[in-house]
């Protein structure tokens, strides 16, 4: 059986808005883990099966240690996934991922484009972390689903690198596209409507059902190389309800990689 590293990344410096992602990784380690479920995901597999090893959480030092964190857990190929932290983390796992696997697909699920060339002039913020993905040549191809955030300058910066964007108005799961790399996951949980996911840090209305994102990630025909989980935040989580969706997703995932 494959083996699964599961690493968090305790980094919010880069949030616009508010704090308190980076208090995430072992917060959904605990709903991951309480007793209020159990370990099968809905296709069946008992995630205590699983080969997995916890690296632990860190706290970066500066925003380009993630990178050299990634880099140390995936040097043998290994299948990562991480727990974050704001959305510029993405950046960094990414360059990793670059210099240890071939050429891969991302598929990006957020109610943002993150395409800003820079923002309140920083160009590593978390609104920035696809565009220097793109222009690095860090992947083959950038898939978004359930952007519904678009502004004229990301609409030009998606037809400058080419991503396929998938607006959440405009969303069917059927036109999706197929994956003949191996694909990379980045699952922002403000894509989901506030109503399932009020624990972050940017309210969207009109997004993603659970059921939808489920559905997603259950159809997915990929060889699935890694994830991350991002933008919880616990400040403003109401009952635990995102905290409880981050650690069903995070499940979820560990399924499809294995299987």
């Amino acid at each position: 059986m494959k083996t699964i590293l599961l690493q968090g990344i305790c980094y919010d410096e880069k949030s616009s808005f508010l704090k308190g992602a980076s208090k995430a990784p072992p917060l959904i380690r605990d709903y991951l883990y309480s007793d209020s479920s159990n370990s099968f995901t809905e296709t069946g597999l008992d995630i205590d099966s699983l080969d997995l090893k916890d690296m632990g959480d860190f706290v970066p030092a500066d925003y380009f240690e993630t990178e050299r964190i990634t880099s140390r857990h995936i040097r043998d190929g290994a299948r990562l996934i991480t727990l974050g932290g704001d959305h510029s983390i993405t950046y960094p796992i990414i360059k990793a991922y670059n210099q240890v696997h071939g050429p891969f697909d991302l598929l990006q699920i957020d109610a943002h484009g993150d395409l800003y060339d820079e923002f309140e002039g920083d160009k590593y913020s978390h609104a920035c972390p696809f565009a220097r993905i793109m222009e690095g040549g860090h992947v083959s191809r950038l898939v978004q689903a359930g952007i519904r955030t678009m502004t004229t300058h990301q609409k030009e910066q998606a037809e400058r690198f080419g991503v396929e964007v998938h607006e959440m108005k405009d969303y069917r799961l059927e036109a999706l596209p197929e994956w003949p790399r191996p694909l990379y996951i980045s699952l922002d949980m403000d894509c989901f409507d506030p109503a399932y996911a009020p624990g972050v840090s940017h309210h969207e209305p009109g997004g993603f059902t659970s059921r939808q994102v489920i559905e997603l990630i259950h159809g997915l025909d990929a060889e699935i190389i890694g994830t991350d989980i991002v933008e919880y935040n616990p400040e403003r989580d109401v009952q635990g309800i995102t905290g409880a969706l981050a650690a069903k997703m995070l499940k979820e995932i560990m399924g499809k990689m294995v299987g």
